[in-house]
């Protein structure tokens, strides 16, 4: 059997095969696509589809290099990011359409044509829309829950997700656009593009937090963050929608003041985030010390951003390519250590896999610092540990024996003695908790 490679072993799978459920969404996601656009060029035309998908597209671009800088410091599997795309812009689109259009037809001979859109447009077409896109963040909640880290994690998926979804939808949008009065289009590029290009990956976020909470933490108190995330996601796109259907242009000022301030909210959260993963680092990893896989520089180089791309390109110069690649996979190796002890301390993965994860990733760690010496064995001091030892520089012979950090764990039901001073907090029963 192969060995797995460095993506296998981050991913958490047990073989370098791409899972076969992210490659059945991958493909109905694909499927989906194709029949959206079939009915746009029914609709439309092939010249309307491909003036608006040229009027989407950059706005998507844009969005997605923001989200991929988001993504940076432990950056999610590229299946799961393409997946979560995919899945907002083929299946979230195609059940809108089908879904949205039916409920309107539904309604109009009841409620007459105007208010039946009013209805569809404001009530309808939030919960619809929200729903197929949240449907893929449960999917990832189920079946890849370790994937999910931390809000950042939830943001980013559910951000994904809604880019794929805003630029099919932007197409229909501008098509309708460059059928109707003369100078429409630009109005519709202005708002949709320019004014307020984050309206889905804003909503969505809502349930990707929900989500991120429920990734992260036991108790019934899952079940309530992501519904209390989908009605929040709900709530935004019916409030901007019923503001501009129904309120006109003051009701749009003030759905946008108030999106606004749920997005500067989301900056906050993620810049929290960062410090938490920052913290983590710098809390779980100098237990492995002993081992020899990590010393005091290399964590402060991996609680940086700018020390991770000058360890980087200090591996660049000295191995090119091979040392460059080692050092990231060190780095993403390291940083999955340290969410995977912050897993285990709130006891949301089973012991077992937890010390077969562990494992795995200490021996990427090896095989990455080892391979970086296979192509320079004589490598000068690196810059961010010049008076000091680093794990990934010294060489494999220098190394102590590995020595992983213990855990200490109390009986169920263990009080102390009267006047016993209390040890500081240990982990749960039969779970890994922080190093000593």
């Amino acid at each position: 059997m192969p060995a797995l490679s460095p993506r296998s072993v981050l991913e958490g799978r047990s073989s370098n095969r791409a899972p076969i459920p992210l490659i059945i969404g991958l493909v109905v996601s694909g499927v989906c696509l194709l029949l959206a656009l079939t009915f746009y060029l029914v609709q439309g035309g092939p010249v309307d589809v491909v003036i608006g998908t040229g009027l989407a597209l950059p706005t998507a671009i844009v969005l997605i290099a923001l989200i991929l800088l988001i993504d940076r410091l432990e950056p999610e599997p590229q299946l799961n990011l393409w997946l979560a795309f995919g899945w907002g812009a083929g299946v979230a689109i195609i059940g809108a359409l089908i879904v949205n259009t039916g409920s309107e037809i539904l309604m109009a001979p009841a409620l007459g044509p105007e208010f039946a859109s009013a209805v569809t447009t404001s009530i309808v077409a939030p919960v619809v829309e929200e729903s197929f896109k949240g449907a893929l963040l449960l999917y990832l909640l189920w079946v890849r829950r370790h994937e999910i880290d931390g809000p950042t994690d939830g943001i980013v998926y559910a951000a994904m997700c809604g880019l794929g979804f805003a630029l099919v939808e932007n197409v229909l949008y501008y098509m309708q656009g460059l059928g109707a009065a003369s100078g429409e289009i630009w109005v519709t590029v202005l708002i949709r593009g320019v004014i307020a290009p984050l309206g889905h990956p804003l909503y969505t976020a809502m349930t990707g937090l929900g989500v991120a909470y429920a990734a992260t933490h036991r108790g019934p108190g899952r079940f309530f963050a992501v519904v209390g995330g989908w009605c929040g996601a709900v709530f935004l796109h019916a409030l901007w929608n019923g503001s501009v259907t129904l309120a006109g242009f003051a009701g749009l000022v003030v759905a946008y003041l108030v999106e606004f301030l749920v997005l500067i909210g989301l900056i906050v959260v993620l810049v929290l985030d960062r410090k938490r993963l920052v913290r983590l680092i710098r809390t779980y990893l100098p237990a492995y010390i002993p081992s020899g896989l990590v010393q005091p520089g290399d964590v402060r180089m991996l609680g940086s951003l700018s020390g991770r791309r000058n360890a980087r390109h200090w591996a660049r110069t000295q191995a090119g390519t091979t040392g460059a690649r080692a050092m990231g996979d060190y780095q993403l190796a390291a940083t999955e250590l340290a969410l995977l002890h912050a897993h285990a301390e709130k006891a949301t993965i089973p012991p077992e896999k937890f010390f077969a994860r562990r494992d795995a990733i200490l021996r990427l760690m090896r095989t990455a610092r080892d391979a970086f010496f296979r192509r320079m064995p004589q490598a000068p001091p690196p810059p961010w540990a010049r008076q000091e030892r680093s794990g990934f520089f010294a060489p494999p012979a220098q190394l102590t024996a590995a020595q992983l950090p213990r855990y200490q764990q109390r009986p169920p039901g263990h009080q102390p003695p009267p006047g016993h001073r209390p040890p500081p907090p240990g982990p749960r029963p039969g779970w890994p908790g922080p190093p000593r």
